[in-house]
C-alpha cells in the first residue's frame, strides 16, 4: 500500500510560507545544508530530489556539489516554488521546479540522492515516511536530512508557554505538530534497510544583528507560523509583544551588541 495513505494530516489550516520572511536568515539556515552534503558519501548522482527545496537554497548548494545532476526542486507552498524560481543558477534545463506535498510524493525514477533541509519535521508519521524515501533510492544512493532539534531550546519552551497560558489558549487546545524524535529512533528505523545510516548532531550558535527582535524574526519565518495562523490580526500583535519579551529575557545580547542564537539540528545520511 503507497505510503500516503496511512498519512494521518495535522489538522491545520493551509499556512501559507512566506519565502522572503524566510530567507531574512538565509546564510545562517544554509549553513547546516552545507555541512550535510558535504557527508554525504561519494558516488555519481544522475538523478536527485529536494524534497522542501525552500527558496531555492538548498538545491543551489546541491547543484554545486553534483553540477551534472538532473535536479527536481519540490516545495508544497508556491511562493517558495516562486523564489527558486528566480534563482540564476536554477533557471537550467537540469533543474525542475514542482510544487507538490512531500506526503504525496513517490520518484519517477529511482533516485540517486533524496534531499531533505529542514523540511520532514513538517511530514507527520516518520516511521513510515522514511522507509518510504528510502524505497525511492537507487543501490548504493543516499537520503540525506537534516532537521531541527530545538523543541528544548528557550524559544520553543516560550512560545508553548505563552501559547497556552495566554487569552487565546482555546484556540491551541487542538493544535497538532508532528512529533520529532531522537537519533535513536532513525539509527533504529532505518539501519535494516541500509548498508549504512550515520546520524549526528550539531549546535550552531549563530550571531543575530538586532537584538532579541531578530530570534523573533528567524522564528516568524518558521515555528511560529502554526500559532500565527490561528490568531486574529490584534491577537497576533499581542502575541509577539509577549514572545519579544520573552526573547529579550532569554537570549541577552552579546559583548557586542548581537544575540548568539542556539540552534541544535540532527543530520541523518541513509545509503542504500
Amino acid at each position: 500500500m503507497a505510503y500516503a495513505r496511512h498519512i494521518v494530516r495535522p489538522k491545520e489550516p493551509h499556512m501559507a510560507w512566506s519565502a522572503n520572511q524566510y530567507s531574512l536568515f538565509e546564510d545562517e539556515r544554509t549553513r547546516a545544508v552545507r555541512d550535510l552534503i558535504a557527508a554525504i558519501p561519494p558516488r555519481p548522482v544522475r538523478h536527485a530530489t529536494d524534497l522542501g527545496c525552500g527558496p531555492g537554497n538548498s538545491t543551489e548548494v546541491l547543484l554545486q556539489r553534483y553540477p551534472d545532476a538532473q535536479v527536481t526542486a519540490l516545495d508544497s507552498d508556491p511562493d517558495m516554488i516562486d523564489k527558486a524560481r528566480e534563482r540564476k543558477r536554477l533557471c537550467i534545463p537540469r533543474v525542475r521546479t514542482v510544487i507538490a506535498d512531500i506526503a504525496g510524493w513517490t520518484a519517477p525514477e529511482p533516485q540517486d540522492l533524496i534531499l531533505a533541509n529542514a523540511s520532514l519535521q513538517w511530514v507527520p508519521d516518520h516511521a513510515l515516511l522514511y522507509p518510504h524515501l528510502v524505497r525511492q533510492l537507487s543501490e548504493g544512493a543516499s537520503l540525506a536530512v537534516q532537521t531541527p532539534d530545538n523543541l528544548d531550546e528557550p524559544a520553543h519552551r516560550q512560545l508553548r508557554e505563552i501559547a497556552s497560558q495566554g487569552p487565546w489558549a482555546a484556540k491551541f487546545a487542538d493544535l497538532q505538530l508532528p512529533p520529532r524524535h531522537n537519533a535513536a529512533f532513525y539509527y533504529d528505523l532505518l539501519s535494516p534497510l541500509c548498508a549504512r545510516v550515520d546520524v549526528w548532531r550539531t549546535t550552531y550558535h549563530h550571531p543575530l544583528v538586532g537584538g532579541a527582535e531578530a530570534v523573533v524574526e528567524w522564528f516568524k519565518g518558521s515555528a511560529l507560523r502554526p500559532y500565527l495562523a490561528r490568531l486574529d490580526e490584534q491577537e497576533q500583535a499581542d502575541f509577539l509583544q509577549m514572545y519579544l519579551q520573552a526573547m529579550q529575557r532569554d537570549y541577552p545580547p552579546a559583548s557586542d551588541g548581537k544575540v548568539l542564537l542556539p540552534f541544535p539540528r540532527l543530520f541523518v545520511i541513509a545509503t542504500r
